[in-house]
């Protein structure tokens, strides 16, 4: 493989709200560039970077894929990245390894809630942003509202580049700012400049010195000159403009159609003309795994070498493919790495260079360059590789929190190892996934982002491992305990024919502090029962402790004293003990004006400011308790106890009530008596599916 030049590699994720457009305009900038013949369609499965069956059948991006493409001398690594709000662990791996990105702007909706992540994440690693405003080809498109609107909430940074010359089905090219032409599509791939129309000419010339002011106040040499009327060229305006992109001073805009392709080439000569080659990027910073310094390293192709692991694709047949992204430094296919997390020397046998679903073995990559790694165990999601001279540990992805979990039970009997097994595989893909078995409640749960996210996880459980699940609701891991003193006995006689079985205890049960869990002690005297017994009659007290008495949940914040009892010399045995205790146990609960207790959750909620009281409101509706609201950088954070059994499916709900901009986590706090009403129906539930 040739090897490009890192000063002409541009490594790019496309990035937007679902349905923008990103993987129709991934398609037009690879036809553009010679990569494919025909442009694929997303609603036909046919797109290079939307391959998975999942996407196919939903037909949006699940994850993300690379996509190289050269044009002009220059290497661009295209990222397509996932819109939907439940794949953004995908678009996390996918901004740690870019260094720019094209953030596509519906032209009728514009700024949409995933717009202002994205944007956020971007601020806070500092990623230089493109804009285009897509899809102008449709109905009712406003490419000026959506700038002005873009501008009223980033600031006047975001600026116009290029305008769209006609709209809706009349979108047929666009107008440079700084050339001052405009660029009409005779065809496809057949454009020509030409003069701007006359109608826009006003708007143009507005513009254009919004545009150059935007520009010179970026550089203070460039300033003075424009403040002396002398004359800037386009040379030093583009060259200041890069600059002040790259620096995040400036974001500039631009139109098209990615599924008409148009307005692709300005898209594709902004990204090799304003975004960073990773020779441009600041040093990269990690920390020393011996000393646990932060340490610095230059971007160079002379630096040891340094990669960070973005992805992981796993397959029953072919094994595992883990992908990076080098920082510095050269590798070939028989290079020993470290890998700095684990401390293991690693050997690399096959390497590949990936476009969407195909990959491409290659001898020897660079820095700059994404390559993929077959069959190779001992490296994970969030590792860095690195010269074991020069070892260093990069930063990895901060995931939200899951924000949905269900349960799941096995469609056939014994499948349970291989659904353990590839769901654990499944997590190596996928770090927003997890799964975990519940011993309280006896089910298996799995933890997503959101209902889509697990229900892609139980195709892909389907079509890789071949094991079918069905999804069910979380049971409550409710316990029952009791509020006051009783003593109770407990006695077992069975007489058939020969030797028979006796048991006879009597048991004190007290109620123990919150948290304080199960005692068993025993105080017999003068050998009413002896001591050879006494186990039996604590194996009796634990087993009915599993099973309650009430409604079948667990006791708990319980003491348990054997006080006295009988025994016979020749029927007495252990079982007749355990029995007995156990018969004592159950009676005691009732009697002991017992209670169910639930578990209550610590809930931390992250919304805007204006969905505050909606948020309160919903959150009391539910049981919940308010703890406070602390304020952050534009959100309000509200802490809450909340019972675990109202918090089911909450992601759905609070995402309906802010328009997908809250988020929350959760954790169990403690234990509360349920409300008595609500514990009478729960009794009843119990006694239904125990008939």
């Amino acid at each position: 493989m040739k090897i490009t030049n890192p000063e002409n590699i541009r490594n790019v994720s496309i990035v937007g709200h679902s349905g923008t457009g990103k993987t129709s305009l991934v398609e037009s900038i690879l036809f553009n560039c010679d990569e494919i013949n025909r442009r694929g369609s997303v609603e036909k499965g046919t797109t290079t970077t939307d391959f998975e069956p999942e996407e196919i059948k939903r037909t949006i991006s699940i994850s993300t894929s690379i996509a190289p493409c050269n044009l002009k001398d220059h290497k661009i690594n295209i990222l397509d990245t996932p819109g939907y709000l439940d794949f953004v662990g995908e678009l996390l791996n996918s901004l740690r390894v870019c260094d720019g990105v094209v953030l596509l702007c519906d032209s009728i909706v514009g700024v949409e809630v995933g717009t202002e992540k994205i944007w956020t994440y971007c601020e806070n690693l500092e990623i230089p942003i493109i804009i285009t405003i897509n899809k102008m080809d449709r109905e009712s498109t406003d490419f000026y509202k959506v700038l002005d609107q873009l501008r009223n909430i980033y600031g006047s940074q975001v600026v116009a580049l290029n305008l769209p010359v006609g709209k809706e089905d009349d979108f047929k090219g666009w107008v440079n700012l700084l050339e001052q032409k405009a660029f009409i599509y005779e065809s496809e791939k057949k454009i020509k400049d030409t003069e701007i129309p006359e109608e826009m000419i006003e708007k143009v010339k507005s513009l254009r010195e919004n545009l150059i002011e935007t520009i010179v106040e970026t550089n203070d040499e460039m300033l003075m000159k424009y403040l002396d009327g002398e004359e800037l060229s386009q040379d030093e305006l583009k060259e200041v403009l890069g600059s002040a992109v790259k620096n995040r001073k400036i974001f500039p805009v631009t139109c098209s159609s990615g599924l008409k392709n148009i307005g692709t080439e300005p898209i594709i000569d902004m990204i090799i003309d304003l975004l960073p080659s990773p020779l441009e990027i600041a040093k990269i910073s990690g920390k020393d795994p011996k000393t646990k310094e932060d340490k610095e390293i230059e971007p160079s192709s002379k630096s040891p070498f340094l990669a960070y692991v973005y992805k992981t694709m796993v397959d029953p047949f072919v094994g595992k493919l883990s992908m990076f992204r080098i920082y510095t430094g050269e590798i070939n296919s028989n290079s020993v790495v470290f890998n700095a997390n684990n401390k293991k020397s690693i050997k690399l046998s096959n390497m590949y260079i990936s476009k969407g679903k195909t990959q491409t073995q290659i001898d020897k990559a660079s820095i700059g360059d994404f390559v993929a790694v077959s069959k190779l165990e001992h490296i994970s999601t969030g590792d860095t590789l690195c010269d074991s001279k020069n070892p260093i540990i990069l930063a990895k992805v901060d995931y939200p929190p899951s924000m949905e979990n269900t349960a799941i039970v096995p469609l056939l009997k014994g499948d349970e190892e291989k659904i353990s097994n590839g769901l654990r595989k499944l997590m190596e893909e996928d770090p927003t996934f997890s799964h975990k078995m519940n011993f309280e409640t006896k089910q298996h749960l799995i933890y997503g982002m959101g209902d889509v996210h697990l229900s892609v996880i139980i195709d892909k459980l389907k079509r890789k491992f071949g094991v079918g699940v069905k999804l069910i609701k979380p049971k409550v891991a409710y316990k029952e305990t009791i509020r006051k003193t009783v003593k109770v006995e407990g006695k077992y006689k069975k007489q058939s024919g020969g030797r028979g079985q006796y048991g006879h205890v009597w048991l004190e049960m007290k109620p123990l502090d919150k948290g304080a869990g199960f005692k068993f002690i025993e105080t017999i005297f003068g050998g009413s029962i002896p001591k050879g017994y006494i186990p039996g009659v604590e194996k009796g007290v634990r087993a009915a402790l599993q099973e309650g008495a009430i409604a079948g949940y667990p006791v708990t914040d319980i003491s348990v004293n054997l006080y006295d009892g009988s025994y016979h010399s020749v029927d007495s045995s252990e079982i007749a003990f355990k029995i007995a205790s156990a018969m004592a146990f159950r009676k005691g609960v009732l009697n002991g004006n017992p209670v169910l207790l639930e578990p209550i959750m610590e809930v931390e909620v992250e919304i805007p400011d204006e969905y505050v009281g909606d948020i309160m409101g919903d959150l009391n509706s539910r049981r919940g308790k308010i703890l406070g609201i602390e304020p952050e950088k534009n959100i309000k954070k509200i802490k809450a106890l909340v019972p675990q059994a109202e918090m089911f499916k909450y992601s759905k709900d609070l995402r309906s009530i802010t328009r997908g901009r809250g988020s929350f986590s959760m954790n169990i706090s403690h234990s509360e008596e349920v409300p008595s009403h609500i514990q009478e129906k729960i009794i009843e539930e119990s006694k239904k599916e125990k008939k």
